[in-house]
């Protein structure tokens, strides 16, 4: 960092948004991360011994990745580059590692590259930078919203400690709040502010985990606030509402958050948690999930979690699907509660699905069997002569319609794939298969 970007960044400390400006510079004011930057963790060892190797800092919005990122900057003998990964390119990459391989060379200087959303990077450009990871060229250091597992090529990831971030607690969110009340130089001591519980209650709410959205909701409740005759600003929970005015809950369609709450809607049904499933449901709903998606799910779990211990489920299921293709949202996000209410207090069985995958197994596994010639159709006369359908039992012609006759291969003809449970509709299901299975 050369010393017009110190300046710069000294500017920006200034001037910048409230949460820029009270970023901290030292291990020992960082808040948050405990299980990663205790005085024991590997680390706050690494750090403060300036020996940090290549690393991704894994996390939700505002919980300190590129902070600490600037952190190791201030502290670290190395040179530090700071890039974006959405407006750095395999050029600019070039430019980067040829410079780094002169400082190493020249002046025995090892190049930290702080790579800031390094999911926006494609394949190709991860591999350009696997070789000079591998051979020590530059310490890599990437930061993502993303699950790396999904986002980061597995050769790179595998030359990387991932160091997971937690969403900022309520304590933390709290600090960071009181820090800035009080600081004269970065944050808003300068102004006379009286900030009510329910105040600091509604910014924890807003923040969700991420500092930024506290600090900046802060920082336009105490600019557009009027003071009063003592020149006291009087922020309650009201003024953070009209600040905010709707709070954005973290969600990507296509990210870890799409897929972690849309498997604890299906695991809350599962678990025939009616309560959670609602939760969950509305978590979906307020996030702007594809309703169609939230539908087709339920399709499945109706069949798959369900099953015959109440077949009315895939219909109801079905039934919703179909109403929000005609009617909707918002007013399809009542058919899907509905639906998703339904199977969650249904009765619970996954016997057919487990029959489904019994059966493929052993079409996988085993000798393509022939068709038993019985039950072979015969639509021509030389097929009636070849004993196609020839001695066929049509069940209707027998007692209760049911006939005693092998439908399997004869490699095969012990098979019972389906299991019905006692449990709901399938207790009856397994009494009737029972008797004429004798």
């Amino acid at each position: 960092m050369d010393l017009f970007d110190q300046n710069l960044q000294q500017n920006r400390k200034r001037s910048g948004p409230l949460a820029h400006r009270m970023r901290p510079d030292t291990l020992d004011d960082f808040v948050g991360q405990e299980h990663l930057l205790g005085t024991d963790q590997p680390l706050y060892l690494a750090i403060a011994g300036d020996t940090v190797m290549s690393c991704i800092f894994w996390g939700p919005p505002g919980c300190g990745k590129t902070t600490l990122a600037q952190i190791i900057a201030q502290c670290t003998k190395a040179h530090f580059e700071h890039v974006n990964a959405s407006t750095t390119g395999v050029p600019e990459l070039r430019k980067q590692i040829a410079e780094t391989e002169e400082r190493l060379k020249f002046h025995d200087q090892r190049t930290i590259l702080f790579l800031d959303e390094i999911h926006r990077f494609n394949k190709a450009q991860q591999d350009f930078l696997l070789s000079f990871v591998e051979d020590g060229t530059l310490v890599l250091i990437g930061a993502t919203t993303e699950n790396p597992s999904f986002e980061v090529n597995a050769p790179l990831l595998s030359r990387m400690q991932v160091y997971p971030f937690r969403p900022l607690e309520s304590s933390h969110i709290c600090q960071l709040v009181d820090r800035t009340l009080t600081d004269t130089e970065r944050g808003l001591g300068k102004y006379q502010i009286s900030l009510s519980e329910d105040a600091t209650d509604a910014l924890i709410r807003v923040a969700d985990g991420d500092v930024r959205l506290a600090l900046n909701a802060l920082d336009l409740a105490v600019q557009t606030c009027k003071p009063d005759e003592q020149q006291v600003r009087h922020i309650d929970a009201e003024s953070i509402r009209k600040a905010v005015q709707k709070r954005m809950l973290r969600h990507d369609k296509s990210g870890d958050e799409h897929y972690n709450l849309i498997s604890a809607f299906i695991k809350s049904i599962r678990g025939s948690d009616p309560d959670a499933t609602v939760y969950w449901l509305a978590r979906l709903l307020e996030a702007g999930e594809d309703a169609r998606f939230i539908a087709r799910r339920m399709v499945i779990l109706a069949s798959e979690d369900v099953g015959n211990a109440d077949p009315q489920a895939l219909l109801i299921a079905d039934a919703a699907a179909r109403a929000v293709e005609f009617v909707g949202l918002p007013e399809a996000q009542l058919n899907l509660a509905h639906a998703a209410v339904y199977l969650a207090c249904a009765p619970k069985s996954n016997a057919a699905y487990l029959a489904l995958l019994a059966a493929q197994k052993d079409v996988r596994e085993e000798p393509a069997y022939p068709v038993p010639i019985h039950l072979r159709n015969a639509p021509t006369q030389l097929m009636k002569e070849l004993g196609y359908g020839k001695e066929y039992k049509y069940a209707h012609d027998f007692e209760d319609h049911t006939v005693q006759q092998d439908h399997l291969p004869d490699a095969l003809r012990d098979k019972q794939y389906y299991e019905p449970t006692d449990i709901g509709n399938e207790q009856r299901i397994r009494e009737y298969l029972e008797k004429i299975r004798k």
